[in-house]
């Protein structure tokens, strides 16, 4: 049998993904409720099962740094003109800003009509506190390290943007990219044409890497799935049932609601024809918890699967795995709220104000790494006298709803992209990188 007779019996990548996906669920499942916390069980989950799953997700965020700094860079230099530019970038973060706003507004509206945190009883919260107070200190700790107005500016600028690199600073990263990519197109296009080619072999070597990687994404998915779901409880699900439900209902509102309603108003794309399309990118986000390890699919997706531009996709994706995390302030909003409930602390609405000014700010910090917007939580419920600690409550169940909200981050990039692409006046051409602007 030819090579090809067999690619064509093979099962898409999609469909392999979610039979990991969804066995890796079930035998983690199936392995908590026969054997519980079994010594030997939890050694098999942090030692093989967790080691697989991270050797597959660190070979994704491996390559993240070239990826972005090469698309960044000719995503710049493609779209030419400066004044281009300018336009492109101006829509960019306004669509992230305004979606922000609205997951978090659905959020806090679902958190105020459901009250999930007036059904978590005293013994219960106390629980979950003893149980999960260090880890709650340890981000808290984490939370006093980071920097808002002026010096989280100034961290923009990198000194060293080697060092930027080496430290993931992914903002610091963005902002040199973006210059590389203007200093290219100021200079004779004669000059620029051998770093331009550098960049675009760059840009193929990440490419082969990814289809590497990507081949062996069925086994990833399988140990990640597997390890979030064999150390959960079902009790710990059951006390927090209302609270994840307010989350995942937010969540499907913003994804199920909103999106469509901005794809069929801005990009004038069928809804249902996007969802397909993106499938991959979607359960890639869900069983990495990550924006970044997701980048590279995001990418691979929408010049493939939705046939936006490189110069759009290159410049827009990056920037939302950074700063467009809606599903993330839609979270945060959420997570205030309920602690708020659960110790009886009620929030008038200006305090509820700050909460989605907050929410919307530090998203823009969070680390698009599993985990990544918890320290950003606790500035959040300082901001509005709610105890740090209180995040302790959530700890038990923030994976579960980090692939949720990781999704939703993901998806809302993917619609950015389709709205600058019709905004401009490009061609939507799957299976093509090489788009054109319309006239």
């Amino acid at each position: 049998m030819s090579e090809q007779q067999k690619d064509k019996k093979r099962l898409p990548l999609t469909a392999r993904i979610l039979i990991g996906l969804v066995a890796g669920a079930a035998a983690g499942v199936a392995a908590n409720m026969i054997f519980g916390q079994q010594e030997w069980l939890n050694w098999f989950v942090q030692n093989v099962a967790n080691t697989v799953g991270q050797v597959w997700l660190r070979s994704l965020i491996m390559i993240v740094i070239p990826l972005v700094f090469a698309s960044l860079a000719l995503g710049v230099f493609g779209l030419g003109d400066l004044s281009k530019l300018g336009r492109v970038g101006a829509k960019t973060f306004a669509y992230f800003l305004v979606t922000t706003t609205l997951a978090v507004i659905i959020g806090l509206t679902l958190v105020n009509v459901i009250r999930p945190g007036k059904g978590l009883d005293a013994d219960t919260q106390q629980r979950l506190i003893a149980e999960f107070g260090s880890q709650a200190a340890a981000n808290r700790d984490a939370a006093q390290g980071l920097t808002f107005g002026v010096q989280l500016i100034l961290d923009i600028v990198p000194r060293n943007p080697i060092k930027a690199m080496a430290d993931f600073n992914m903002l610091a990263l963005i902002f040199f990219s973006l210059m590389f990519g203007v200093g290219l197109a100021l200079i004779p296009v004669e000059r620029a044409r051998p770093m331009v080619g550098v960049l675009e072999a760059l840009g193929d070597v990440v490419t082969a890497i990814i289809n590497v990687v990507m081949s062996l994404a069925p086994y990833g998915v399988f140990a990640l799935i597997f390890t979030v779901t064999a150390r959960f409880g079902y009790e710990l699900l059951v006390l927090l049932a209302m609270y994840i439900l307010t989350v995942v209902l937010g969540l499907l509102i913003q994804t199920f609601v909103s999106f469509p309603i901005l794809l069929r108003m801005l990009a004038r794309m069928s809804p249902l024809d996007f969802f397909r399309k993106i499938r991959t990118a979607a359960i890639t986000a869900f069983s990495t918890s990550s924006s970044n390890a997701t980048l590279p699919t995001s990418m691979r997706v929408a010049e493939q699967e939705l046939g936006v531009p490189k110069q759009v996709s290159g410049f827009v994706l990056p920037l939302g795995a950074t700063v467009n995390l809606n599903g993330t302030a839609l979270f945060e909003g959420v997570t205030v709220l309920f602690i708020a409930q659960v110790f009886g602390m009620g929030l008038d609405l200006g305090q509820q104000a700050i909460v989605v000014l907050m929410s919307v700010v530090t998203a823009i910090g969070a680390a698009g790494v599993p985990g990544g917007s918890i320290p950003l939580l606790v500035l959040v419920l300082a901001a509005v006298k709610i105890p740090p600690e209180g995040i302790a409550i959530i700890l038990g169940v923030d994976r579960i709803l980090d692939m949720c909200r990781t999704t939703v981050n993901v998806i809302g990039d993917l619609t950015a992209t389709a709205f600058i692409t019709r905004s401009e006046g490009y061609e939507f051409t799957p299976g093509s990188a090489d788009s054109t602007a319309g006239s």
